[in-house]
């Protein structure tokens, strides 16, 4: 029997309406469960404190190093990925700071921002097939 991956988010109206949810296939249900792990502060899940990553407690941290501050982002994450989606093996994780410029002409202000990109490569346990994620989050406040 095969497995059900639901994509998110849920629309809980399918609920009282009795009918299903939308499906997602495997490869859609891995990004949801990577990205459920990026926006997830350690100790936020109540029955898993420590499901979720670094990056919460980063976001505000005084960056002295980027060097320094994307290991310890990248470990945070290899960590929680490895333990939390045993659909993956040979995980990578690539983190990279940058700074992104924006010019809001309406009120003359430019505004510099942290931008982080992370990519996630690995291969399918049940296929053995590669496996690439890639997202970029902007830093205080944390945006996607």
């Amino acid at each position: 029997m095969a497995a059900s991956f639901y994509s998110k988010p849920f629309n809980f109206k399918n609920i009282f309406e009795q009918r299903e949810f939308q499906e997602a296939d495997l490869g859609k249900s891995i990004s949801n469960n990577i990205q459920l792990i990026i926006f997830t502060r350690y100790g936020e899940h109540r029955f898993n404190p420590d499901f979720g990553c670094e990056i919460w407690d980063l976001d505000f941290e005084l960056i002295v190093s980027e060097t320094i501050w994307e290991e310890k982002f990248r470990k945070s994450l290899f960590r929680s990925i490895t333990e939390y989606e045993k659909r993956l093996y040979d995980v990578t994780v690539e983190v990279k700071m940058s700074e992104v410029e924006k010019f809001y002409p309406q009120r003359n202000v430019t505004e510099i921002k942290k931008k982080v990109d992370i990519v996630v490569k690995g291969k399918i346990n049940s296929t053995g097939e590669k496996y690439f994620f890639s997202t970029a989050l902007f830093l205080s406040p944390l945006t996607s």
